[in-house]
């Protein structure tokens, strides 16, 4: 459903590349925590990064839509592959919206191809929803800046080239005194922390970055400063229709995996499959799964058409991600004592569900998202 030839042909690709390249290693990348640089230069060459960046600047030229497929694709494949995807069309954005030409140039085509590695860089201690806490400060220096700070839980951050980082460029301004800094992250006075080692999605490198006078020059700032807080707001719909439809495909990987289970395993002489309890098991988790997917088909679709979808965003990243939750724990219900063993796929998919309840916005932010939407705009569709 809404989905165009092309659409379709996407989905194609995503799907055999996750099944074929993807699947065969994932419990590899989760056992190892390894960063699977040669996964992500196939995904490059495919057109797999970057989807919506215009066909004038070297990118696909793909719609939301497009890149809520790929997302659900990846992610049954395995999810940190996936979550590598909304990372780069995330800083993607941000450059085709406000980076200059020179920016847009030296930077867009190496992070489509994963040459250059990137990270977000938004949180911090006293910092993560209420970004009004944010104390990282780039000060001017001469004709350029100089960053003092750090962020932790930075996805990307051991492995990352370059990083987009939000600090304050004026203590008194609020929200209108952040500006956003594309830094390299080799530079004198970065330093990263180690990586962490997470519940699930474990192939996701995530750690701390801390800034010590680190000297920035003129062009390193994007956009206009002091819009740095309200640029990083106007990516975030499509971040959460990325992450929403991450949560579908793990859903939708539990839902298959338990499927097949249930038709091969044995119990009292039957397939349990046969049984009503479990009939009823399979048959909640399709309706949430297909439920989820069309919540975030609807909140893509509102993007592109240019209508407002906040509402719509949070909803289905909140939905989906509760989804991906309660059935990969329905999952291994199904596969009973083996589902709780590390190697079987069902264990690691409940694992990866629990972050997407928590970034990108906790489910408890996107709960006062929508009710304040509902306040200023009313309760019709």
């Amino acid at each position: 459903m809404f989905l165009s030839d092309i659409h379709e042909q996407v989905r194609e690709t995503a799907r055999q590349f996750a099944d074929e390249v993807i699947r065969p290693v994932a419990v590899e990348l989760d056992e190892q925590e390894r960063f699977p640089a040669e996964i992500y230069k196939e995904m490059g060459a495919l057109g797999l990064f970057g989807i919506g960046v215009p066909e004038e600047m070297g990118g696909p030229g793909l719609d939301t839509l497009a890149y809520s497929v790929v997302m659900e694709e990846l992610s049954r494949g395995y999810a940190s592959v996936a979550d590598q995807c909304g990372l780069v069309e995330l800083i993607t954005t941000l450059l085709v919206r406000h980076g200059t030409q020179e920016q847009r140039t030296r930077f867009l085509s190496t992070i489509m191809t994963a040459e250059t590695r990137v990270a977000y860089c938004l949180t911090e201690p006293e910092a993560g929803s209420d970004l009004s806490g944010l104390r990282t400060f780039a000060e001017r220096n001469g004709t350029g800046w100089k960053l003092n700070g750090g962020k932790i839980w930075i996805h990307n951050a051991p492995v990352a080239d370059v990083g987009f980082v939000l600090a304050r460029t004026d203590k008194n301004a609020g929200h209108r005194g952040m500006s956003i800094f594309i830094v390299d992250l080799n530079q004198k006075g970065v330093e990263r922390g180690p990586k962490e080692h997470k519940m699930g999605q474990r192939a996701s490198q995530v750690g701390a970055l801390t800034f010590t006078d680190v000297v920035l020059p003129a062009d390193a700032l994007l956009g206009e400063e002091g819009r740095g807080f309200h640029m990083m707001m106007s990516v975030l719909d499509k971040g959460r229709v990325g992450i929403a439809s991450l949560a579908v495909g793990i859903g939708q990987a539990g839902l298959e995996a338990a499927l097949d289970y249930a038709q091969q395993r044995r119990q009292f002489g039957n397939a349990i499959v046969e049984f009503q309890g479990v009939q009823w098991l399979l048959a909640e988790m399709a309706r949430d799964v297909e439920a989820a997917r069309l919540l975030v088909r609807s909140a893509a679709m509102k993007i592109d058409r240019g209508d407002e979808a906040t509402k719509a965003c949070s909803m289905a990243k909140w939905f989906a991600s509760d989804m991906a939750v309660a059935r990969t724990a329905d999952a291994v219900q199904v596969f009973g004592g083996s589902g709780y063993i590390r190697g079987f796929e069902v264990e690691r998919l409940y694992r990866d569900a629990k972050i997407t309840q928590i970034y990108e916005g906790t489910n408890q932010i996107q709960r006062m998202i929508v009710a304040r939407q509902l306040i200023k705009q009313g309760a019709r569709g």
